[in-house]
């Protein structure tokens, strides 16, 4: 069949790939490299709302399976099964971290970071945390990788309640964890009052 006449695939047929693909953990996506079948409508907002068509998926569980089969090229980033390869559209990044834990502190502090489909994963060497400043604003955009590429936008909350974990090290404000310091903005940048 020429790639003219592949037509895009249903939101349950993308599904029911992801599924028998799962198995146990992740599928390997990494080890999945099939031809470009084409684009699909499928949209991740920046606030983690998956779009198919404009319209919201509400199926938690679809997006979840949808989650585990996302692989990121380049600047592009696909939903893979062994035999077909769909483009979508991601406004910032694919996965939103809604929530964290801290244990320990300094130094040997951890942050367990939560995404919106119910990965885990603690910040370190292979999952940084880096934060983008925006050049006009300066607003802070805080990302921690997840995997394989695919990262997470912090949420404003846990931002927030992070900066409260941090300290200052070599000039720097940032954030400990399993060992790493991830630098966050300047230490002069901060205005934070003596003694605080």
């Amino acid at each position: 069949m020429s790639k003219e006449t592949i037509t895009s695939p249903s939101t349950e047929s993308l599904a029911e790939a992801a599924k028998a693909a799962q198995g146990k953990g992740l599928p390997p996506v990494h080890l999945w490299t099939p031809d470009l079948s084409g684009d699909i409508d499928i949209r991740i907002a920046r606030d983690g709302t998956w779009f198919h068509e404009g319209t919201p998926i509400n199926r938690e569980g679809l997006v979840r399976l949808f989650s585990t089969i996302l692989k990121r090229e380049g600047d592009d980033y696909f939903l893979v099964t062994p035999v077909e390869k769909w483009r979508i559209e991601v406004e910032d990044a694919p996965f939103v971290a809604v929530d964290f834990e801290a244990e320990g502190a300094g130094a040997q502090q951890s942050l367990i970071f939560e995404t919106n489909v119910g990965d885990r994963v603690v910040a370190g060497e292979e999952t940084p945390i880096r934060v983008e400043r925006d050049e006009e604003t300066g607003e802070p955009s805080p990302y921690v990788m997840i995997r394989d590429g695919l990262e997470a936008l912090i949420d404003r909350k846990s931002f927030y309640r992070l900066v409260e974990t941090g300290e200052a090290q070599d000039g720097w404000f940032g954030l400990w964890s399993d060992g790493v310091f991830f630098r966050v903005i300047p230490a002069e940048d901060m205005q934070v009052d003596d003694g605080e």
